[in-house]
């Protein structure tokens, strides 16, 4: 099952603030929480209470609470690594290791006799989490997420992020990535250009970065980094379809009732026999093969564009297909409309028998 989640950061915020965020997330069928414990300079036993009164508020909702902590921090708290306890009565699901130790301490943390969560970092590619696999984890109960950068242009390229995925899914490790608010206003640290894991995605609409995270196949769940999204994008989120690739459009005014009623209420699959110019849908030609499609729209063809054959291409008639590349229009093409630009990338992701669909705002 694939999650969504939000993060809070205590430090710059209030346990009511908190608290309301956590209710709006829930409200729109989040599951996942993330937060920080990087420091607990100033009022030690105050910090400790106010964060064991908003973990105690999200396990209420039956949210996961996951609690990002330096190994500097256990030091500071006086905790083992042979010694959760202290984490158990907080309430938290899970540790995120923001440093790692040598391997063996991980390991030893997987076996803990809360069923804690031990997730760790996954996006330097190194064999880090192999090391960690020599030692005989519980490996139910190890996890890995990527890292969110607040710096632009300091985010991780797209080549890179695929290597760091394929390591820990070739292990079956659930995989977390990080994705940016663009209401957001706060993260863990002063500089605040967004917060995401991969730099392509920070001036992409929210959906559209979870969308493409999940058409990798290689991420499970999705945590928004920065704090506090809006709610419409809390709901715009709750209704991306993690399982399939819905595409974003918007369609052209020549578009016929009939036409728009193949675009937006079919399921479309991508036809076996693959092109490298086309997409093609073609149950909606066998289902409306009575029905009359005459030339509308036809100018040449531009990736992105979505099409439906008319009746000037005889049994083709009423086919649906996305273009992949440039063409000619004969003609036979009516283009009926087109992908959002930010959501052409999603076209790489379709892979022959998909299933796929349509939304307009």
């Amino acid at each position: 099952m694939k999650k969504l989640g939000i993060s809070i950061y205590p430090e710059h915020s209030t346990v009511e603030k908190d608290k309301e965020y956590i209710a709006l997330a829930h409200k729109h069928g989040f599951k996942k929480i993330f937060t920080c414990l990087l420091s607990v300079e100033g009022d030690k036993e105050k910090i400790m209470r106010e964060f064991k009164e908003t973990i105690s508020y999200a396990n209420e909702l039956n949210m996961e609470v996951m609690i990002d902590i330096a190994p500097r921090v256990f030091g500071k708290l006086g905790i083992s690594y042979n010694d959760l306890s202290f984490f158990a009565e907080l309430g938290a699901y899970g540790i995120r290791l923001d440093m790692g130790f040598t391997g063996n301490e991980e390991a030893i943390m997987t076996h803990n006799p809360y069923d804690l969560k031990i997730e760790i970092p996954m996006s330097n590619a190194n064999k880090y989490l192999d090391n960690i696999i020599s030692y005989r984890p519980k490996k139910e109960n190890l996890e890995g997420s990527h890292n969110f950068y607040p710096h632009r242009y300091a985010g991780l390229s797209y080549a890179h992020f695929l290597k760091c995925c394929e390591q820990f899914k070739k292990h079956n490790i659930r995989t977390t990535s990080f994705i940016n608010s663009h209401s957001a206003t706060f993260g863990p640290w002063p500089v605040t250009e967004g917060l995401c894991t991969l730099e392509m995605h920070r001036e992409l609409p929210i959906t559209t970065q979870a969308k493409h995270l999940f058409a990798t196949g290689l991420i499970d769940d999705i945590v928004i980094a920065n704090a506090y999204a809006s709610e419409e994008e809390l709901k715009a989120l709750s209704m991306v379809n993690s399982q399939m690739i819905t595409f974003q459009i918007e369609l052209h005014s020549t578009i016929t009732d009939l036409e728009k009623k193949i675009v937006l209420e079919e399921l479309h699959f991508y036809r076996g026999d693959v092109s490298e110019y086309l997409v093609r849908s073609t149950q909606s030609r066998v289902k409306y093969k009575q029905e009359e499609f005459k030339p509308t729209y036809t100018p040449d063809i531009k990736r992105g564009d979505i099409l439906i054959e008319n009746e000037l291409y005889g049994q083709y008639k009423g086919e649906l297909q996305i273009a992949l590349k440039d063409m000619h229009n004969s003609g036979k093409t009516n283009v009926v409309g087109r992908i959002a630009e930010d959501e052409i990338i999603l076209l790489d992701y379709l892979q022959s028998w998909d299933k796929f669909q349509f939304t307009i705002e």
